[in-house]
């Protein structure tokens, strides 16, 4: 089965590379990082610039030239469209209550920034504290709720700009 990439440049220009025709250059290593290309007569100095192994990026010179490179297989694809990028950022937009219980602390305020895990409240269920922290870096938006409310399962208690 001959296998497909997809590549981008630049962030401009798409192109489909067959396996089969990356197996027909020739190609010969200068040094770890440099090549010396040859494709249908025409010859080719390169030299791999930098790599990103997780987001399949690589900056590549060809012939003095810079070209940002990002490939992709079928797979890549897949799991993109099915929402599972690496590094991809949350965006949750809303906490909500865990479980019933009872509002013994809001340590934040509308319109103040707060980063991942800071503590955003403290609710008190089946005599238990626990601490509900911000699922993402964000500012406040609004609070609805205040100190000493009851809570029900799934109530809105804070959202995010």
């Amino acid at each position: 089965m001959n296998k497909i990439f997809k590549t981008n440049v630049n962030n401009t220009f798409n192109f489909e590379i067959k396996e089969e025709d990356i197996l027909s250059l020739d190609v010969l290593p200068v040094s770890e990082s440099k090549f010396h290309i040859l494709q249908h007569n025409k010859s080719y100095n390169s030299e791999i610039v930098e790599t990103d192994f997780n987001s399949k990026s690589y900056q590549v010179k060809v012939n003095n030239n810079s070209y940002n490179i990002i490939i992709s297989n079928d797979l890549d694809i897949l799991i993109k469209d099915m929402g599972f990028t690496i590094g991809s950022t949350k965006h949750v937009n809303f906490v909500k209550a865990p479980m019933p219980g009872l509002i013994l602390e809001i340590h934040v305020e509308i319109n103040q920034e707060v980063k991942e895990n800071d503590t955003l409240l403290i609710l008190e269920a089946m005599k238990m504290e626990n601490i509900i922290t911000s699922p993402r870096d964000g500012v406040i938006k609004s609070i609805s709720v205040n100190k000493g409310d009851a809570v029900e399962k799934n109530q809105l208690l804070i959202e995010f700009q």
